[in-house]
């Protein structure tokens, strides 16, 4: 009970984190020692030519997992990326892995959320560690049944409603490219081990970017999958009984190949078996084949969303990916689809339907949130007529109306109002697919984010410049994210016309982090976006654009080195 719960929250963190530092280090010796030359061979391989390498006997998935593990603890001791470490345990796993399943001996990494039989999903709350799960979840059933081994867990932000992944238990993760800089979130322990290359493969969740954000900062490949079409039994969550916007788990990887390998892989597993929200839908290959057969596809860029424009990193990025398609033959034009700013507006607020409630429900005394849900929280509790006199200042004397309306009714909604909230998210739904099939899209081009990586904790003031993603997530459109390009300090400054006064509050908590000269050198990706369900051909979209880039623009994104 508060406030002695402090002290049990002390304690708690204390203890998980001299925990993973035990087992770091009493790891059988194997890891200890220097990548071999056998490692890095193994690291180099995609997925799918490891998988018929073990089936023949060229590789013993122990062999597999020592090399992985090898690198995931380096990139951990660069990144702090590592929540649970589960490689002690995965050694005897590997021992009887299924060799005919279609990952066979493949290590795959996980979101702290996901569940693991003998260890925690602390969801970066002190209150839920020390319950370890005592079976696997649904997931991980699957990823066994397929014969692969999980063998870590990585870092989230507390509430997980954040571009960080902070929090007291374990620590802050930071950005494999420039550690002063925030690797996203919530999935951003995963994108920084795999852009270290810890990981080929791993399982995160998006409920508003939460996986694409994080490949967009960390420089690695993402798919948001339509809801039901991935498994997402067995996780732990920060918003139990959330479905205005759901969250939805989701793979990510090195490589745009290990990607379509692992989504087909899992699909293939009929996970409709295991978890009963997904839709019994085989992979379809055709519709990627159809894809990747057209001479001319429809695409529309949408440049800017009318809330934030993208900053001269992420605007080059796209210019780059439209181009590269078009020279390749494609029907490539600007869009400007119905109202995203409308998006933003009802998304926020059916995420944050119950005034940030459920979020703060397990937190401990002195526990530190995160600064973006902190603002978020505390916006909620404001008193009706002081937010109401917030809002006319803003509106009418900062005259900034998109800034007022958003954070006007932000606050706990009763049942009617989300309702009628529910029923706007619907006739939106509906406007948008009028919209995509009478314009005849295979495709939607755009930004993953505003910007890139941003500083640490500077979610505080741009927790709100979410709209390229969370656009999606309220829409259920499938989305993946590849990256194109790093910033330049040259290239990518701030022409000497820009005036961050002139922008909205939106746009003003984003740019005021954005210093090309300070960012130098980190990814920058873009968003292909299709209509629900349409995972496959995504996924072909993805690998049109990158075929683009390699061919029309220098050459695709070079993954970092594995040191």
């Amino acid at each position: 009970m508060y406030p002695f719960d402090y002290f049990q929250h002390q304690r708690a963190c204390q203890r998980k984190q001299q925990e993973r530092a035990a087992r770091l280090a009493t790891l059988p010796s194997p890891y200890l020692s220097q990548l071999s030359p056998q490692d890095r061979h193994v690291l180099d391989k995609p997925v799918e030519e490891l998988v018929q390498d073990v089936r023949k006997g060229l590789f013993r998935p122990i062999d597999i997992l020592r090399g992985y593990g090898k690198a995931a603890v380096a990139a951990h001791h660069r990144t702090n990326c590592l929540t649970e470490v589960m490689i002690s345990e995965a050694e005897g796993w590997a021992e009887g892995v299924n060799v005919e399943g279609p990952l066979a001996g493949i290590p795959v990494s996980l979101k702290d959320t996901v569940i693991a039989g003998g260890f925690d999903a602390s969801v970066g709350y002190s209150s839920l560690t020390g319950h370890p799960h005592e079976k696997d979840g649904p997931m991980v059933r699957i990823l066994r049944d397929a014969g692969a081994i999980p063998y870590v867990k990585t870092a989230v932000p507390i509430t997980l409603l954040s571009f960080e992944s902070t929090n007291d238990v374990w620590g802050r993760c930071t950005n494999p490219h420039n550690t002063a800089y925030s690797p996203g979130g919530s999935t951003g322990g995963e994108a920084a081990l795999i852009a270290l290359g810890g990981s080929r493969i791993g399982i995160g969740s998006d409920v508003a970017g939460s996986v694409r954000v994080p490949a967009h900062f960390s420089g690695i490949y993402a798919l948001r999958c339509s809801i039901g079409r991935w498994p997402k039994a067995g996780i732990a969550t920060s918003m139990p009984g959330q479905e205005g916007v759901p969250s939805v788990y989701s793979p990510m990887a090195r490589t745009l190949g290990d990607l379509t390998y692992f989504t087909r892989s899992i699909i293939g597993m009929k996970p409709w078996t295991y978890d009963y929200s997904v839709h019994p839908l085989d992979w379809r290959e055709a519709e990627a084949r159809a894809v990747m057969q057209s001479e001319r596809l429809r695409i529309g860029v949408m440049r800017d969303d009318g809330v934030v424009p993208p900053s001269p990193a992420c605007a080059r990025a796209l210019a780059a990916a439209a181009d590269a398609l078009s020279s390749a033959g494609h029907d490539v034009f600007d869009v400007s689809p119905p109202l995203p700013y409308e998006g933003l507006l009802l998304a926020s607020r059916l995420l944050n339907a119950d005034g940030c409630a459920t979020f703060r429900s397990f937190f401990r005394a002195g526990e530190t949130n995160d600064p973006g849900a902190s603002a978020l929280h505390l916006f909620s509790l404001l008193p009706a007529p002081l937010k109401y006199l917030w809002y006319l200042w803003t509106k009418y004397v900062r005259r900034d109306p998109l800034w007022a309306e958003l954070l006007r009714e932000f606050r706990a909604l009763s049942a009617a109002e989300q309702w009628r909230l529910v029923a706007r998210r619907e006739a939106y739904r509906a406007r948008w697919h009028a919209w995509w099939t009478g314009a005849e899209l295979d495709f939607l081009l755009t930004v993953p984010n505003a910007t890139p990586a941003l500083p640490h904790d500077a979610m505080k003031s741009a927790v709100s410049s979410c709209g390229y993603t969370f656009l999606f997530n309220l829409l259920d459109y499938t989305a993946g994210v590849l990256p194109v390009l790093r910033v330049d300090r040259a290239l990518d400054a701030l022409p000497a016309s820009f005036r961050l006064s002139a922008l909205n509050g939106v746009a003003r908590g984003a740019y005021e982090h954005y210093d090309a000269t300070a960012m130098h050198g980190l990814p920058v990706g873009v968003q292909l976006v299709g209509q629900r369900l349409t995972e496959e051909r995504v996924l072909a979209g993805m690998r049109r654009v990158e075929d683009g880039l390699e061919e029309f623009a220098g050459g695709k994104y070079g993954a970092s080195q594995i040191e």
